[in-house]
């Protein structure tokens, strides 16, 4: 059973559609203006990826790619980098990295693997005569950097994410440190996932140098404390956010988790459950609120009402409470619960595969 808090998890950082259309890095007078005038039909691709339609995305690759659709190098490149996106979405993840492979990265130049001329608007004065530097989209170098982890190579992923820092680090424009600060998130969800707490603590702490004043990053850092055993540094922690005094539901739902991890260390399920209940009543597709209300109610030997609240959640909200975390607890309660539970997982199968995105991995059901 997946039992501990997901806030405690230091969040993956998606692989953002937004890399997809800024341009690697250009001047502000020489940017495009849309998605529209950036590539042939992007908007739509846009609008696909948006709704989870991963599969869908990779169809209308493929269909522009036998057509005269795209007619320029920076357009090509635009849908490579979504058809690799969507493979990685789908964990067609060999797929994917021979996608990213037919771009001959240069494995000699581990800092800039993509440095050839051929990916430079410089190169294409003809085509494009006041564009200069990189058109390669910056998911490319994401993906590039990802996916060797994804096929059993976590090692070479690590190299390629600190060279990728690196480069982003020494580049200039107003991309750049946000993008930076994107791999480094994804370092230190790297290391937690593998209990490499020192390290995580560490890459923690420099995206707070550089934003001290996060109510997540600082919940994060407490998150990891408590990993450690640290009880007292994830107080302090914690007791920064909340004495940030920010309003809205999203911030005051976290300070209210933050509050309930606090109980659930010292094993007060029922405060915890109260603290949960608030932030579900803010704010009912609070999926982390619902999911570790029902952990506590669990362990409070309440199995009945936990696979309730979670049934009921999906029902209500399913676009937001519809996770691979929940999902397996749910069905880790129904092994529980019942002696038939296998045609009871089956039905929620069934489901999932009606409502759920493209990327939603299904074999969390254990069917």
């Amino acid at each position: 059973m997946e039992d501990r808090d997901p806030s405690t998890a230091v969040s993956s950082p998606a692989f953002s559609m937004e890399n997809l259309t800024l341009d690697d890095p250009l001047s502000p007078s020489t940017r495009f203006s849309s998605p529209a005038e950036l590539a042939p039909d992007l908007p739509s691709l846009l609008d696909l990826a948006a709704r989870g339609q991963w599969r869908s995305v990779i169809d209308k690759v493929a269909r522009a790619r036998t057509t005269s659709l795209l007619s320029k190098p920076h357009e090509h490149l635009i849908y490579l980098a979504f058809n690799a996106l969507a493979l990685h979405k789908v964990r067609r993840f060999t797929d994917a990295s021979l996608e990213i492979d037919s771009l001959s990265p240069a494995d000699d130049r581990p800092d800039d693997p993509f440095h050839h001329p051929r990916f430079q608007y410089d190169s294409y004065p003809e085509i494009y005569p006041t564009l200069r530097g990189s058109m390669l989209p910056f998911s490319v170098r994401l993906l590039y950097a990802d996916l060797p982890q994804r096929i059993g190579n976590r090692p070479e992923s690590l190299d390629r994410l600190y060279s990728l820092l690196s480069f982003a680090r020494s580049r200039s424009g107003d991309a750049w440190p946000r993008r930076a600060a994107f791999v480094l998130g994804a370092l230190a969800c790297n290391h937690f996932i593998h209990r490499e707490f020192d390290v995580t603590l560490s890459l923690i702490r420099e995206l707070l140098a550089a934003n001290p004043s996060d109510p997540v990053l600082l919940s994060r850092l407490g998150y990891v404390q408590l990993q450690i055993g640290d009880v007292e540094g994830a107080k302090e922690s914690f007791s920064l956010v909340e004495g940030m005094k920010l309003s809205g539901a999203e911030f005051e739902n976290l300070v209210g988790r933050n509050r309930a991890l606090g109980f659930i260390v010292a094993k007060d399920y029922v405060a915890a459950v109260r603290e949960y209940e608030v932030c579900i009543e803010r704010d009912p597709s609070d999926a982390v609120a619902v999911n570790n209300k029902a952990l506590c109610l669990m362990y409070s030997r309440d199995l009945s009402d936990s696979i309730k609240l979670l049934e009921g959640t999906l029902e209500r909200v399913p676009t937001a409470a519809l996770n691979e975390t929940l999902v397996v607890n749910l069905c880790s309660m129904y092994e529980l619960a019942y002696v038939q539970h296998g045609d009871i997982k089956k039905g929620l199968s069934n489901w999932i595969a009606r409502v759920a995105p493209d990327d939603f991995d299904s074999s969390c059901t254990r069917t």
